[in-house]
């Protein structure tokens, strides 16, 4: 590998993960010398790249940092193709539109030799034999309200047609063939829950904020996932 594709490999690195990186755990990654990678680190922080840490203890890159646009790769190119064709099929009407609009944003920038990978690709996904139904729900809103750490008042009905009333506080809209869940912590039973759209009688958007952040949520509910596997 160049020293400079290296030295972006390190800020990629560094950008991706949740914590302080090891010079060790990044010269695993990248599969050279951690003598390599403490060598390239002194020299990004020497060119004034905000990147903080010291030997043995783990490094950072601060936030706000970013590079200039880099040409995607070939199979960049594909992986967003696919990507965007399965949420163009199995979303709702609003991120199937947004799918559209990426892939040609991306056939705008690559260079007229690359975009055959969007315009005649040759990774695909089936596509929907029907619009999977949400009842009354605004998918949209649900992501909102999401973002927002904001409460919802659910009507619900469960595969028995039995009906509850309950609050939740939303941390997450699942998108599965066929399938379109709210992930959400319920007030009721005092634990996480999925709700399946198409039973969602009626959602009432609460302007009242959860007292935990979503990000911390959705850690506890994916560790008590793992839990149950």
């Amino acid at each position: 590998m160049r020293r400079a594709d290296r030295l972006f490999e390190i800020l990629q690195v560094l950008r991706r993960a949740k914590g302080p990186m090891t010079a060790s755990a990044i010269a695993e990654q990248l599969e050279t010398s951690q003598r390599t990678v403490y060598r390239d680190l002194s020299a990004l922080m020497a060119r004034r790249v905000p990147v903080r840490g010291e030997a043995g203890v783990g490094y950072v890159l601060e936030r706000g940092f970013d590079l200039p646009p880099l040409m995607l790769t070939p199979s960049e190119i594909e992986a967003v193709v696919l990507g965007a064709q399965w949420v163009a099929a199995n979303a709702d009407m609003t991120l199937s539109a947004a799918a559209g609009d990426v892939l040609a944003k991306v056939a705008a920038i690559i260079p007229e030799h690359l975009r055959e990978l969007v315009d005649d690709p040759v990774v695909g996904t089936p596509p929907a034999k029907q619009r999977n139904p949400d009842g009354t729900v605004d998918l949209s809103r649900l992501r909102e309200w999401s973002r927002k750490q904001l409460k919802l008042h659910i009507h619900y009905a469960d595969s028995e047609g039995t009906t509850s009333k309950r609050t939740v506080w939303p941390i997450l809209v699942g998108y599965v063939t066929g399938v379109r869940v709210l992930i959400a912590w319920c007030e009721l039973r005092q634990d996480f829950r999925i709700f399946r759209t198409e039973r969602l009688l009626s959602v009432n958007f609460l302007d009242a904020p959860y007292p935990e952040r979503r990000s911390v949520l959705r850690r506890r509910w994916e560790a008590q996932l793992r839990q149950t596997k």
